[in-house]
């Protein structure tokens, strides 16, 4: 079970997503701050916090640096509604875990968070597009007629945020044959790591 807290100024949003991610399998929401004082003033017991950049007093970057700073281990996935590239990458620089846009979807944020706590950085879409814009000629498409069955099982699993442990589970297969269908998928995409093919998986229709 994946033990999450949010932090949000805005209550309804903060009840939202407790909603959205507390629905979701193997995820359970343990606590909800308004502000990075609270937070910080409370024990967190999390696997991974979903922090609001922009926050009263200090944005979420500061909170992040404090929460490191105590000692917290965990995984923090940052949250904004409207971001920068510099966003994403002061977040990132300060050791956050990942970056979403309040724009994603409930399956994508649930992604995101499962992604953070299998130790990928998952980036949604939209914080993708900032560190990545697309060029005014779109690229072909990867090409996953390249893919076996299985492949393209695994494929959609990595898109979940899945380890290669949870997959073995999920596809009841050895770790090590995990491995390698992922070394194959990475190499068949033309992709240089597992986070850059989920990505890509979290933007595919099966």
């Amino acid at each position: 079970m994946i033990r999450l807290a949010i932090v949000d100024d805005q209550a309804l949003v903060r009840e939202g997503l407790s909603l959205i991610l507390g629905s979701e399998p193997g995820v359970s929401v343990v606590a909800g701050f308004g502000d990075g004082e609270a937070l910080l003033a409370t024990p967190v017991d999390a696997d991974v916090i979903l922090l609001d950049l922009y926050l009263p007093g200090a944005d979420g970057v500061a909170v992040l640096r404090a929460l490191r700073a105590r000692g917290y281990t965990g995984r923090v996935l940052m949250l904004t509604t409207v971001g920068s590239a510099a966003d994403v990458q002061r977040a990132l620089a300060a050791g956050a875990d990942g970056f979403v846009l309040k724009d994603a979807t409930g399956a994508e944020l649930a992604a995101a968070v499962r992604g953070a706590h299998a130790g990928l950085r998952p980036l949604s879409a939209s914080a993708a597009e900032l560190l990545w814009p697309r060029p005014s000629t779109p690229p072909t498409g990867p090409d996953l007629q390249a893919l076996t069955a299985r492949e393209r099982e695994v494929l959609r699993l990595l898109g979940e945020g899945l380890s290669n442990r949870e997959i073995a589970r999920a596809l009841d297969v050895a770790e090590r044959t995990v491995k390698t269908h992922v070394s194959n998928v990475l190499g068949k995409l033309d992709v240089a790591s597992r986070t850059q093919a989920a990505l890509l998986a979290q933007g595919l229709k099966y």
